[in-house]
């Protein structure tokens, strides 16, 4: 009985000491912070960092199925988010810590606001970057017209989107720009249709020069006959006669088949005895 009663006395003289250890470690303090509380900051801080890896992951792993964002839109909705949760889990720890978040609230949220003041510009051509990314009006490689500029497209990034004109300069355009701006996107559709216009003396009849055309057209293997060509008069002028002429070609063929329909024409009026002609006046001199 002795023996039992020196064993309890002893784990309860442990057991005090331990408890006495705890409040003393409890009570120190690095400043205004208990250990207690770095402690509970510290397993906080953990916390949330694990929980912040499983979120991006399950977000990288969601955005990763989707077809209509690339790796360059997907890292960024990533790292956004990222730093959004950060912030939370920083105010978090702050509030474990015996801060006052109130405050630390109000001060990040007027930081906020100064900086998207700013940079109103840079966000404005980022968030237009994203919408060009998801949307996609155009590629990389589609040669298009877009805020005055005509090119094939080179890069579409978050800030600017980059053409090489035809004459082979690189001209950076904001996105802000092109996503308030007509696009007219050239090499989206695989055909393309070719549109002229050729005027005639009043002298040739509409025969002559449909078969003057038809023959220029069947010089070039380039010119679809499915759709056919379209050949027709489709105005008469003080001077000439006008006849339109619309022929469809693969899109890249376009601007092949544009100058060769030009020069093939020139080549078989001569040849059909068809003549050009221009708006021009007649003077009569009637003698009295």
């Amino acid at each position: 009985m002795f023996i039992f009663l020196e064993d309890v006395s002893a784990a309860t003289v442990a057991n005090e000491a331990k408890k006495s250890f705890f409040e003393t470690i409890s009570a120190f303090k690095i400043g205004e912070i208990s250990v207690s509380s770095l402690l509970s900051a510290i397993l906080t801080l953990v916390i949330c960092f694990i929980i912040i890896k499983i979120v991006t992951a399950g977000i990288n792993k969601a955005l990763g199925k989707s077809k209509k964002l690339d790796a360059t839109l997907r890292g960024f909705v990533t790292s956004a988010i990222k730093a959004v949760l950060w912030v939370i889990a920083l105010i978090i720890v702050a509030n474990a810590l015996g801060i006052n978040t109130s405050s630390l609230v109000a001060l990040v949220s007027v930081v906020g606001l100064a900086l998207s003041l700013s940079v109103q510009n840079i966000l404005s051509n980022l968030f237009s970057g994203l919408t060009l990314l998801i949307t996609k009006p155009f590629a990389a490689g589609d040669f298009v017209e877009v805020g005055g500029k005509t090119g094939l497209v080179k890069t579409v990034g978050l800030f600017y989107t980059q053409l090489d004109t035809l004459d082979n300069v690189a001209v950076s355009i904001p996105n802000s720009d092109v996503t308030a701006a007509a696009v007219n996107n050239y090499s989206r559709e695989e055909l393309r249709r070719v549109d002229r216009t050729f005027t005639t003396s009043y002298e040739c009849t509409t025969d002559e020069v449909k078969a003057a055309i038809a023959d220029a057209i069947s010089k070039d293997e380039r010119i679809l006959q499915d759709p056919a060509p379209f050949v027709r008069l489709i105005d008469y002028k003080g001077s000439t006669v006008e006849y339109v002429v619309r022929v469809w070609c693969k899109s890249a063929d376009y601007w092949t088949v544009y100058f060769n329909l030009n020069e093939n024409v020139r080549e078989s009026f001569a040849k059909h005895g068809v003549k050009f002609s221009y708006e021009h006046v007649n003077v009569h001199i009637v003698e009295k």
